[in-house]
């Protein structure tokens, strides 16, 4: 008897430990967030995660000053983005209560104690029973494992916010550069503008040119007009996205933005290897795949959960005592309680989790279909961007830019005139203006290939539906408000 004692023990104590091992993580999982997203936050390697330490916050108050003293890069202001926005700081402190929770999970149930106490004419009872449920200790391993891999999944799902984040604010910075620099080129296409439409006036005004043609010149200056307070809207609302994303508001939101976005690299990527890139380092696939884990693992318990729920122990011991010889008579004994499988033998519960398992195998394929879908599509949108944009650069502002010369020279020389001018320096303009947007364009698809990469799913951006557009209507498409005529 000694050893099967011995071994029934060691099981409770070995259960035990298990609970007792369970504990919250000090910082919420942030830091499995933080590994997790290393690499993935749009360019910004190991990105810092707001943290609920007073001290850390003063650090992070400090360096977010710091990168807004002078004119805000795209990187500062994904890192200001991860350490300040509300709603990634609400992700992070919900992901904590789900660790808590988890705990709390694994946590075995306080035992029960029931007293009593009963009196008949000749004799007092008393009864005492400590009782504990045996299911929760028995399936303690299995519980912690199950409990485990959901965690590890809400982890993943923290992370793919994380990306989000830092990819969307990436973009809503190249949004709001590329704006102020189509707002500057508009003005200066209504500065144009302006001067032919003055000019106009006073030639009309002394009979050299007809009402006519002076109302063509004031219609030109009021689109451009218009299409100034559109431009400048535009950016005003590019910089407010961008100001939300990075949860500044105030004194904080008056920062500078650089003057131009960065040039286009000497080459773009190649395509080879993208769609197994896609599948082995993108978090939703991981995710999938750590689901269909978890379901599979859960399946085999499933079936006996039905009646294995019920079983109990109890320890029970009771005294009764006769009144009138004051004897006492003492029962103890063991209490074992199981519920009987009459009905419910698991047939259901076996089928419910079969079932789950299949939806769970083909989730996985269809977000691994996706994967691979959107690393196709957003390489074709990265690359037709990069073509449109290398022609905007190379080939149409350089023929503007000799045309507008050869305009000078011709009205110079007294063989074109004044209106020419004015029509080739907002033709001009207008060419400057495309290239910006096909420009943006550009980044805005390479943060959508890098997104699809090694992120996550994204869903479609204009960026790139833009892409497959030729010429100028790229640039129009994608901000039809900020566009000359």
């Amino acid at each position: 008897m000694t050893a099967p004692r011995t071994t029934a023990w060691g099981a409770l104590a070995a259960a035990l430990l298990l609970a007792g091992c369970a504990s919250v993580s000090p910082d919420g999982l942030r830091s499995q967030v933080q590994a997790l997203a290393d690499g993935r936050s749009a360019g910004v390697a190991a990105p810092a995660l707001p943290s609920a330490d007073p001290a850390a916050r003063a650090q992070a108050d400090a360096a977010i000053a710091q990168w807004l003293a002078g004119p805000l890069a795209a990187d500062d202001a994904v890192r200001i983005a991860l350490l300040r926005n509300p709603g990634l700081q609400a992700r992070l402190a919900a992901l904590g209560v789900a660790d808590a929770q988890r705990v709390q999970a694994l946590t075995l149930p306080n035992p029960t104690l029931t007293l009593g106490r009963f009196r008949s004419g000749h004799e007092r009872e008393i009864e005492r029973t400590l009782g504990l449920g045996l299911i929760d200790l028995v399936t303690l391993p299995w519980r912690t494992r199950w409990q485990g891999q959901q965690m590890e999944q809400a982890t993943l799902d923290a992370a793919q916010d994380v990306v989000r984040l830092a990819f969307d604010t990436r973009r809503a910075w190249l949004r709001a550069v590329a704006a102020e620099q189509v707002a500057a080129t508009q003005e200066r296409m209504h500065e144009a503008a302006d001067a032919g439409a003055e000019l106009a006036r006073r030639m009309a005004r002394v009979g050299n040119w007809s009402r006519l043609q002076q109302a063509r010149e004031q219609a030109l200056w009021a689109d451009s007009a218009a299409q100034l307070a559109r431009a400048r809207l535009d950016a005003a609302t590019e910089r407010e996205q961008l100001s939300r994303l990075m949860g500044l508001w105030g004194p904080d939101a008056h920062y500078t933005l650089p003057d131009r976005l960065p040039d286009l690299p000497a080459q773009p990527e190649a395509s080879e290897g993208i769609e197994a890139r896609a599948l082995r380092e993108r978090l939703d696939v991981r995710a999938a795949r750590l689901e269909l884990d978890r379901v599979a693992d859960t399946e085999g318990f499933a079936g006996v959960a039905p009646w294995a729920g019920g079983i109990g122990l109890a320890y029970t011991r009771n005294t009764t005592t006769e009144q009138g010889t004051g004897h006492a008579d003492v029962k103890r004994g063991w209490e074992v309680e199981l519920a009987v499988p009459l009905f419910d033998w698991g047939g259901a519960a076996r089928s419910q989790a079969r079932g789950r398992t299949l939806q769970s195998a083909a989730q996985l394929q269809d977000v691994a279909l996706r994967a691979r879908s959107d690393a196709r599509t957003a390489w074709l949108g990265y690359r037709t961007a990069y073509d449109l944009a290398r022609q905007q650069r190379d080939a149409v502002v350089p023929l503007r830019r000799f045309i507008s010369e050869e305009t000078t020279l011709r009205y110079n020389g007294m063989l074109a005139s004044v209106w020419q001018m004015l029509a080739e320096a907002r033709a001009s303009s207008q060419a400057v203006a495309d290239a910006l947007q096909a420009q943006r364009d550009f980044w805005l698809a390479e943060a959508d290939l890098q997104r699809a990469l090694a992120g996550t799913s994204g869903g479609a951006s204009s960026a790139v539906a833009s892409a497959a557009l030729p010429g100028a209507a790229a640039g129009r498409a994608a901000n039809p408000e900020s566009q000359g005529h």
